[in-house]
């Protein structure tokens, strides 16, 4: 058996201005960084002016809170820290990445303090980009979180201990989840179990199209997401899946949620599982089957229609 090695590529290699070429990168492959952080976020403009300072990319996340992200293809430093926090009060954002090559453990330190001190609403993310390559193939991102928000540590006493046991209970459902998915498809084979959202996510093939398996406490269900950073892109994709609304209810064997909402930048489409949610842990392996059987059944339902989109 011939097993490849894995090689470091110094970033500068791969995108030799910031601005210009990772920062454009991103906002066309922000796909990439929602399926290795877990995140869904959609880009929505470069180069957003905030008085005299631009911020890189200003996206939205899917509940149309306002998303700023910072770019550095180097070690942090603190003039792109006050760069974060200008940007976020400026533009009364609730999220906030910072994308860095080398992330100081001081300024480390200084995203953890800020997530612990402020608004349970808003999340700062200190994020290590590198990249790398098995044997002559093409240069590939990894993004890793070096720091960001964590529900109990905005909380206090019992709320902590609440909040924290939440999320072990959503990393064990996705824990065990992730395997039975991954046994029929490998479409979440790089996806890890993540326990401080509802969710968890892949891309679907096509920039602005990512497959979400979510958890929650009353709720448990399969999406399609459209994503795309240009309102009118999303529209357009599902004014043609809808077209073909009867083909594709037909293959999935049942009818569907067409989630369109005109106010949104993002549109679904969902379905629910039936058998039960987060709260039943009786019922767990059942419900995890029946995900995945939704999940199979909705992506085989939606496969071909996907390359006209």
């Amino acid at each position: 058996m011939i097993v490849g090695r894995l090689k470091f590529v110094p970033l500068r290699e791969i995108w030799k201005h910031e601005a210009y070429d990772f920062t454009t990168w991103l906002f066309e492959n922000c796909d990439v960084l929602n399926e290795q952080l877990g995140l869904s976020i959609s880009p929505v403009e470069k180069e957003k002016s905030v008085g005299p300072f631009n911020v890189d990319i200003l996206a939205e996340d899917v509940s149309g809170r306002t998303v700023i992200i910072e770019n550095q293809l180097n070690r942090t430093d603190h003039d792109h820290l006050g760069k974060v926090l200008t940007y976020m009060t400026n533009l009364d954002a609730k999220i906030a990445l910072w994308i860095s090559s080398d992330p100081r453990p001081e300024h480390v330190t200084v995203i953890n303090y800020l997530n612990e001190v402020v608004p349970s609403d808003t999340h700062f993310y200190l994020i290590r980009l590198s990249a790398f390559r098995i044997g002559v193939s093409d240069a590939a991102p990894h993004f890793t979180i070096e720091a960001g928000p964590s529900e109990e540590r905005s909380a206090g006493g019992d709320v902590k201990k609440e909040m924290a046991e939440r999320d072990k209970i959503r990393y064990r459902f996705f824990e065990q989840l992730l395997p039975k998915v991954n046994k029929v498809s490998n479409i979440f084979s790089s996806v890890s179990p993540v326990g401080y959202q509802s969710w968890i996510s892949a891309g679907a093939g096509k920039s602005g199209l990512m497959w979400s398996l979510v958890a929650m406490k009353k709720i448990s269900r399969v999406e399609f997401f459209l994503c795309h950073s240009d309102y009118e892109v999303n529209k357009t994709r599902f004014d043609l899946l809808f077209e073909h609304k009867d083909d594709i209810e037909q293959k999935f064997g049942e009818s569907l949620e067409w989630d369109f909402n005109p106010s949104r930048k993002q549109q679904y489409i969902k379905t629910d599982s039936p058998v039960g949610n987060l709260d039943d842990e009786d019922k767990w392996d059942i419900i995890q089957n029946d995900m995945t059987d939704r999940f199979v059944r909705l992506e085989k339902a939606i496969r071909n229609y996907i390359k006209l989109l």
